[in-house]
This record gives C-alpha cells, structure tokens and sequence, in this order.
C-alpha cells in the first residue's frame, strides 16, 4: 500500500482520478451536496478519503482511479465541447468510438473551429495540462478573407488589448494568398475565449477557417475529422515528464 493510500487523498482529486469530473467540478458537486462517503453526505472538499472508503456520486459508486490516460481526437465542424449543450446541440462526447472509456476534454475547441483536441480520463491529468504555467505552444493553420501583408501582424505579435482584455503576443506567419483568402500559421500559449477570431478581427481581417493543427508536443498529422487515436504511455511519459509523475498509475511501464 503506498504512503498516500495510508493517509488518504482528498476527495475532489479522487473523484477527478476515478475519471467523474475535473478537480474543480468535483469541488463544485460537492458543495452541492451530491457526494457522499460511507453513506455520509459531504459538504467539504477539503475530507480526505481512505482507499477503502466508498464515495458515491448522486448515489452511485464511483469507479476505482484508472491508470491515467490520454488520447488525440480530431474534433469536426459543428460539435460543442461539452458533456451536454443546453441547446440541445451535438458534442464531441456524442460522437466518441464505442468503448471509450469517460473522458473529459483538455481545453475546448469552439462550434466553428476543427482539429486537435486532447481527451484524458483522469482529471488531475487535465488540471495539470491547462495550467498557464504549463506554456505549451498550441498552433492553428488559419484562413483569413483578405489580403494582409507581414506588418498587418505585428500588433498581435507585440500582444493587444481587446475590450479591456489583454492577449499575449502570438505568432503569426504568413503563408500564402488564395484568391481572396490568406493562410495564416498562429501560434499561442493560452486559450482565451474565441481568442484568434477576436485577434484577427481587430487587424481588419474575418476568420472562416479555423484548424488546431498542434497542442505542445501532440500533433494533428494525418488524422481524419473525428478519429481517434491513444497516445503510448511510454510517449507520455516521454512527453509529460514530471506532470505525469504520481498520476494514477503512472509508475506502470506498459505501452
């Protein structure tokens, strides 16, 4: 039995290891009264829990920590990224192979744009990869209506603010003309809201093609709108290095 398992773990961080939520939304469910242990209700997020202690959710067990794992999905035109729309729209989770286990989105990606998106289980795995301090580079391959030169990027490259919102600098790079349209290679290291329309938007220029082609060291390559493919646990923890250390069955050397 390992020293944590002795001691115990806060509650939150097993529920987002059992794959329910995100440590935030577990915290929030919580507070809602939603959880118990041993049949008790739980109103803190701040119980630790013993191994042997059985916490249900809206009366239903939850499952044992899984091993931490991590896929790239190529999410397509017109889907929400969330587990339920209250528009009643389609959403990624919708549309997932059979046999994928409860996953949770890194990030977003919006309705209108397509491309990488990173789908984990365990939501300390999540947290970790959306910290800001994280700093991974996450690339778009852009089209733009109009006809921009290089100096029409420079404001977003110094960084710009929109609506009272600052935006860090970003990488842009012209990469060819099309008829009426520009291809543009974007470059970021956080995910506002909406933020490459909103940047382009303030340089006079119109999105209508918008592709994450790259998040961190995971790339898009060759994948077909809505495939599915697990990354090796052996590249993650190539890739992850000391974000994958101590996440649920990290210490396993399995493929």
């Amino acid at each position: 039995m390992t020293e944590d398992a002795k001691q115990g773990e806060r509650i939150a961080k097993v529920m987002a290891r059992s794959g329910v939520a995100s440590r935030r939304d577990a915290e929030r469910m919580i507070m809602e009264g939603r959880v118990k242990v041993n049949g008790q209700p739980v109103t803190s997020p701040a119980l630790d829990v013993l191994s042997t202690d059985k916490v249900t959710l809206d009366g239903k067990p939850i499952d044992a920590p899984q091993p931490a794992r991590l896929w790239l999905y190529y999410k397509p035109l017109g889907l929400v990224t969330s587990t339920r729309d209250e528009k009643g729209r389609q959403t990624v989770f919708d549309t997932l192979p059979e046999g994928m286990p409860r996953v949770m989105s890194v990030g977003r990606l919006d309705l209108n744009s397509e491309g990488l998106l990173l789908l984990t289980n365990d939501g300390e795995l999540k947290r970790r990869l959306e910290l800001p301090s994280t700093g991974w580079l996450r690339k778009y391959r852009v089209r733009v209506n109009g006809r921009p030169n290089d100096l029409t990027f420079d404001p977003l490259r110094r960084g710009v603010t929109i609506e009272g919102e600052e935006f860090l600098p970003m990488e842009v790079t012209l990469d060819k003309q099309q008829g009426a349209n520009a291809w543009l290679t974007v470059g970021l290291r956080e995910g506002r809201n909406r933020e490459i329309r909103r940047a382009m938007s303030e340089v006079n220029l119109i999105v209508n093609r918008l592709i994450r082609v790259s998040y961190g060291p995971f790339r898009l390559n060759q994948m077909k709108p809505g495939e599915v493919i697990e990354v090796k646990r052996r590249v993650l923890r190539e890739q992850l290095g000391e974000m994958f250390d101590g996440l649920a069955g990290s210490e396993g050397s399995g493929d």
